[in-house]
């Protein structure tokens, strides 16, 4: 087990003064039964009144709107998370009992339907379904079709955008950890294995040393359900460690953006994001 401190720095800056914006924060991890969040915050500059709630898909929200003039809005979540490994555990389940459970429950029906942004290239539907063929077992074969993806795309940034689709970038063969979890979870879908998106970060050091703090950034892998909710970190092609601290849950990244708003004022603005990671146990 490990013990880590995030620092997610994130915001906007803008030509001019901004009259309103509206905005919703998904930076603060939750306790799970791998992870445990012994304490977080959120510090809004200018300064203002927050609204925390549990949004549908069991992630922490914090939204908050700054109605005076500002020039520029940053919100800084701090968190100290203690998180253990989760390893596969692949159940003994076919495929006929896979579709019976999955169509009993609203978490797993909704996890098989294809958005926009995780809808296949044919080549990956062929791809997912013919080694889905090669196994009896649907967990088996939704750990080969994850690794099979994260093995055909070389991780680049600059190539795809943040509304870029799975189909796009698996045309490049190249993208960043969303486009590998959307093309993942297209794939796994394709062949009727329940999946969803996972927003969080990650240590970028396996050997971390303690108290050394490390420039980091969000992540994203995915879960699939296949007799039980599953890990996998397709970017890396690793299984989900004590170095994985989860954030929120969705369909895909639409449903657990880091921020999300509106605003009046300036058409243009600039983005600046900062995170930081550290062991410290």
């Amino acid at each position: 087990m490990k013990r880590l401190r995030i620092e997610h720095q994130t915001g906007f800056s803008y030509q001019g003064d901004v009259t309103a914006s509206y905005n919703e924060a998904r930076m603060l991890p939750g306790s799970t039964d791998s992870q445990f969040v012994l304490n977080s915050s959120l510090d809004i500059e200018p300064s203002t009144s927050v609204n925390q709630y549990v949004d549908y898909f069991g992630t922490r929200v914090a939204a908050f709107d700054v109605l005076s003039p500002h020039s520029s809005l940053t919100i800084t979540a701090r968190s100290l998370v203690e998180v253990r490994p989760r390893p596969l555990e692949h159940i003994d389940v076919t495929w006929e009992v896979l579709a019976r459970e999955a169509a009993r429950s609203l978490e797993t029906v909704e996890q098989l339907s294809q958005t926009r942004r995780t809808r296949p290239h044919e080549e990956v539907a062929e791809l997912a379904r013919s080694i889905a063929a090669q196994h009896d077992h649907p967990g088996r074969a939704a750990h080969a079709i994850a690794v099979a993806i994260g093995d055909a795309v070389e991780y680049m940034h600059g190539i795809t955008g943040v509304h870029s689709t799975a189909a796009e970038a698996w045309e490049a063969r190249k993208g960043v950890c969303q486009d590998m979890a959307h093309i993942a979870l297209g794939a796994l879908r394709e062949v009727g294995i329940p999946a969803r998106y996972v927003s969080g970060y990650l240590h970028p050091r396996p050997s971390a040393e303690v108290g050394v703090a490390v420039t980091g950034e969000s992540h994203a892998w995915i879960e699939w359900f296949a007799g039980q909710w599953q890990g996998f970190d397709p970017t890396n092609n690793i299984e989900i460690g004590d170095r994985h601290v989860l954030v929120g849950r969705g369909r895909d990244y639409g449903d657990v953006p880091p921020l999300r708003g509106v605003y009046a004022g300036p058409f243009k603005s600039n983005l600046h994001v900062k995170v930081t990671i550290t062991r410290e146990a």
